[in-house]
């Protein structure tokens, strides 16, 4: 199942491209401000902004040590070094984005506070308790076995550790509307209703401390995405989705927010800490 959904992610020679890409778009590939990125490492739904809300309301500080699970190529990771002054560690399944997040990073004059690592977010090698906050942003989607994936944040958290999510899950409808970011195939795509995830998380030994549905938020978000795509000239601009997600990234704004509008996803965002006894 890594192999499907890594396949699924894999794109060959993606640092050349990026680094092609900011050129043509008048960027120093070698100097990069963390704004220069924003279309193409802050593609979850509310983008930058609801990146910094969330560690905002997590209450991170420069003392915390952060886990990225399903990383990507970086954009959160470094959103949360500069904001915050906290220490990151992303770990991908896809290499490239691995290559990749660490290249931005360089780029970005943040490679002291971040670091990349390929590998399995549900078997990792980290040693127990490695992390005062695990950051997991929309990444549950393509993980099936859920329980697994608790039981080792839970490893990997320090006693009095969080773990912050911002996911999309099941709304009311099984099926959804492809290609979409995480699948262009219903067999990587493993949503659950939020209801079903919190009981697994409870019984994984967390208690919820802060919980919002942003799915209204998330519609309006989409819908925005959609019309920008609607007047989009017939050549892609040098930078944008298609980069990460070649011809499927134009399908997103439609399916997106045709997948909010008819219920068959919701997005949430919630903290937890460790539940004590």
């Amino acid at each position: 199942m890594e192999k499907t959904v890594e396949s699924h992610y894999t794109s060959e020679n993606l640092t050349e491209r990026i680094t092609e890409a900011l050129s043509n778009a008048g960027k120093d590939p070698e100097k990069l401000r963390l704004k220069d990125l924003s279309v193409i490492d802050q593609l979850h739904t509310g983008g930058h902004r609801a990146t910094l809300d969330l560690a905002e309301k997590a209450g991170l500080t420069e003392k915390d040590r952060v886990l990225d699970v399903g990383c990507g190529i970086g954009g959160s990771s470094r959103v949360l070094a500069e904001t915050t002054g906290c220490f990151v560690t992303g770990i991908d399944l896809v290499d490239p984005f691995v290559q990749a997040a660490r290249f931005l990073t360089r780029s970005t004059g943040l490679k002291d506070l971040n670091r990349f690592e390929q590998g399995d977010i549900v078997h990792t090698d980290f040693p127990d308790h490695s992390f005062d906050c695990i950051w997991c942003q929309h990444t549950l989607m393509n993980i099936k076995d859920k329980a697994a994936l608790f039981a080792e944040f839970k490893r990997l958290l320090a006693p009095q550790g969080k773990l912050v999510i911002h996911e999309v899950v099941k709304g009311e409808t099984d099926r959804i509307h492809l290609p979409v970011p995480w699948a262009d195939d219903h067999g990587i795509s493993f949503l659950k209703p939020w209801e079903e995830i919190n009981l697994i998380l409870t019984r994984a030994g967390f208690k919820q401390i802060y919980y919002q549905d942003l799915t209204d938020q998330a519609k309006q978000w989409w819908q925005r995405v959609k019309a920008a795509f609607q007047k989009m000239p017939e050549k892609p601009r040098p930078l944008g989705p298609h980069i990460l997600f070649g011809n499927n990234g134009t399908y997103f704004g439609i399916t997106m927010d045709a997948n909010l509008q008819e219920n068959r996803i919701r997005v949430v965002e919630a903290v937890f800490s460790l539940a004590q006894g």
